[in-house]
Parts: structure tokens; sequence; C-alpha cells
């Protein structure tokens, strides 16, 4: 008999999130023989712990459809650290409830370490599940792979905002705002940041300055930037990552509260520098901060994304029949022009609470401009249009509304064991 397979969404979402579960699913379906029914955890993995899961045999081929359309997480995702000991064990009673014996999970950095957890565990014990990590994160920070499904549509999001805020700043300089900056994620690793270079066709487009964690914040070198700017321009567009330090390696934005990953909680960047430059320039500053309105935008989406989203999903569901564990599919990059790419598996245990900076040599040499290198990275994975349906003037998105199957074991008490 066949066995089943869970599915399950971790971490922030992105555009096409959701485009990897589609790849997930179709592929399953084809292969009947091999894979029994793909359930989906609701909320990720807090809902295998509690066993809200999903039948994914309810979604028609045409809510299969709208899967691959809409943005956020259709079935829920979460933060949550999974634990040795009590989770664990519940969480393969769950599997073994449901003679699961595949494990597919659709996250970043954390995930793939939630994910290797589990694969270990059924390796010690001899249990026979297979488990396969679908690579997705907007901050492109995922190890070993060219670029991280979510991060394209991302990309072409930001650098869409910042044209165009720019020629809406150009239009107010003479007597209104000359500055504005726009906050976009990217606590370590400043990918978001830069790829909104792609935006400035010249040295006068915006945005003129792009600020990332990999160089230090000098607050000097930064306010003598944007004077130059508005000097030479008549006004200065600024794309600056939440997560810029000073020398010190101190966020400029930390808040002092940590997440589940004990990861630093940011308080918002942009207003500290919109501060500044009213304190020190005596300049009228607008700013932003991009926050979901980027990882939500679909109706924006890249096609290249879109491409490799669903492929890391389709690839991961060969990968598990083939017997290849404890992997990520990796998206290569071959050739720029034309853009070219294949999928390869790495060793999810390379890449689990592993992060991939940004190249300092995607900058140029002051650290504020994207250069060439870094436009012909980023170039290719913004090209290409996918838009939703649209009704009445807005995207035809659905509300998603699924019917969870009946629970087979006792509550979860996260204390016991």
């Amino acid at each position: 008999m066949p066995k089943n397979a869970l599915y399950a969404q971790s971490g922030g979402v992105t555009p096409v999130i959701n485009a990897s579960a589609f790849g997930v699913i179709s592929a399953a379906r084809r292969h009947r023989d091999r894979i029994g029914s793909v359930f989906a955890a609701r909320n990720g993995i807090l809902g295998a712990l509690d066993e809200v899961l999903i039948d994914t045999a309810q979604l028609t081929d045409e809510m299969m459809a709208q899967l691959k359309y809409t943005p956020g997480g259709a079935f829920g995702s979460c933060r949550h650290k999974l634990r040795h000991g009590a989770e664990l064990k519940r969480l393969f009673e769950v599997f073994e409830a449901y003679d699961i014996g595949y494990f597919f999970y659709n996250g970043g950095g954390d995930s793939a370490d939630t994910c290797l957890k589990v694969a270990e565990f059924a390796q010690y014990h001899g249990i026979d599940l297979t488990a396969v990590h679908v690579p997705k994160t907007i901050d492109n920070d995922l190890p070993l792979t060219d670029c991280s499904p979510g991060f394209g549509s991302v990309a072409k999001y930001v650098a869409t905002s910042a044209r165009e805020a720019g020629l809406d700043t150009a239009s107010m300089a003479a007597s209104s705002t000359r500055v504005f900056i726009l906050e976009v994620m990217g606590r370590h690793a400043g990918w978001i940041a830069a790829s909104a270079g792609l935006a400035s066709a010249d040295a006068f487009g915006a945005p003129h300055l792009l600020l990332t964690p990999e160089v230090p914040f000098e607050a000097g070198r930064f306010l003598r930037k944007v004077d130059e700017t508005i000097a030479r321009v008549g006004y200065c567009v600024v794309v600056a990552a939440e997560g810029i330090r000073d020398t010190h390696g101190v966020f400029l934005a930390e808040s002092g509260a940590v997440d589940a990953f004990g990861h630093a909680q940011l308080g918002g960047v942009a207003p500290i520098l919109a501060g500044l430059v009213k304190q020190h320039l005596n300049q009228k500053c607008h700013w932003a901060v991009a926050d979901y309105l980027q990882r939500s935008a679909r109706h924006l989406a890249s096609a290249t994304d879109l491409a490799h989203a669903v492929a890391v999903g389709e690839t991961a569901v060969a990968y598990a029949l083939a017997g290849i564990r404890s992997v990520m599919p990796a998206i290569v990059r071959e050739d720029n022009e034309p853009y070219r790419w294949r999928i390869e598996p790495v060793p999810l245990a390379d890449v689990a609470n592993h992060e991939k900076p940004l190249p300092l040599d995607f900058l140029t040499s002051d650290g504020f401009h994207l250069s060439p290198r870094g436009r012909e990275y980023f170039a290719p994975l913004i090209q290409g249009e996918a838009p939703p349906p649209f009704r009445d003037g807005l995207p035809d998105y659905p509300q998603w509304q699924f019917v969870t199957h009946d629970k087979k074991l006792p509550g979860f008490d996260p204390s016991r064991g």
C-alpha cells in the first residue's frame, strides 16, 4: 500500500509559497501508486503537533489553479522551534496514526532545521520516513542555492516601489519632500535592499542609496551622501534593510525582544534614518516600511520566481520517490543570457542553521550602489509577469476554508514525556 504524505508551510510567507504547495500536491497526485493521501498541516508544524490536518483531496482542479496564484499561506504558517523530547515523539505518533511516509516542509533556514530534526529522529529510530525541505524565503539567504523561491517577486516589488516613489519624490522636491526612505526586510542579509538598485537606470535615477547589513552604517558618511545627492539630483531616495548595523555590529533598530528562534526583533530603522536627516540636514523626509506588503504582493510576481517555486515543490516529490532523503532542492544557475537553471539536491545538514550573506562585490566600493555584477545576478530573477486573475478591478483571491480531518489521537500535552 502507498504511504501518505504530510506537507506544511513554515515561517514568513512569500508571494509564491502556495505555488510550491501546488507543485508538491500536483506531483504527488501523478504518483497515486506510490503516494496515497497528501495531508497539509494547518499552521505549519504546530498543526502537525495538534493533529489539525487537511486532506488535500478536497482541492478541486479549480482550487489547485487558484492555489498557484494566491499569496499568503493557504494552509497557515507558524514560527515555532521544534523541540526534542515530547514534541518530536508526538509528531511521530501523528505520522504513525496517518501512515505518513513522506514529509515536505516548506520554509527557510529555521524550517530547514525543523526538517533536519525530523529526518535525524527517523533515521536514529529506524523509522521509514523520507523528509525533504522545500525552500522558500524572501530574504534569499539560504545557502547552496542560487536564489530562494519568493525572493524574485519581492525584489520585483521593491524595485518597482523604489522607482515609482522616486518619480513621486522628484515631482515634489522643489517645494516639499526631498528625501524618501523605504525600509525593507533583511535582518542579517541585504539581498532585498540591494535588489532595489535594479530600479536605477542611470546615475540620476532612484534609488540613490542602498543600505545593507553587510556594510557597517556610519551616520556621517550616510548624511554626506544624502546631502551630495540632493545637491546633484535635487532629491534622494534611500532603500534600507531593517537589519543595518553600526560599526560595532549593533542593530540601529534593535528593540530588545527576540522571537521563538532567538532572533532579535527590530523596531523600525526608517524613522531613525529620517530623524537623522531632519536633525542634521534639516530636510523634509518621508519614510515607509514595506513590511507585509512586499511579501504578499502576488499581483506583481516574477514569472521566473513562480517557475522556481513550482519546480522545487515538484522536485521535492521526485526526490522522495527516488529515496533521496534529508535534502533540499537547490536552484543552480547555468547562464544569465538567456537565463537558464536546473535543480540539484543539496544536503539538508549543510542548509540548516546557515545563512548566505550578500557578496560585497554586488555593491560598488562605497557600499551604497548596485555593482554591475550585482545587477547581472538580480536581473533574471525579476523577469516576466504572472498576474493573478482579476475581478471587478481587484485580484480574485479565494478565502480558503478547509475541512480538517477527524482527530485520531488524544490532545497533545507538551509537558509530558
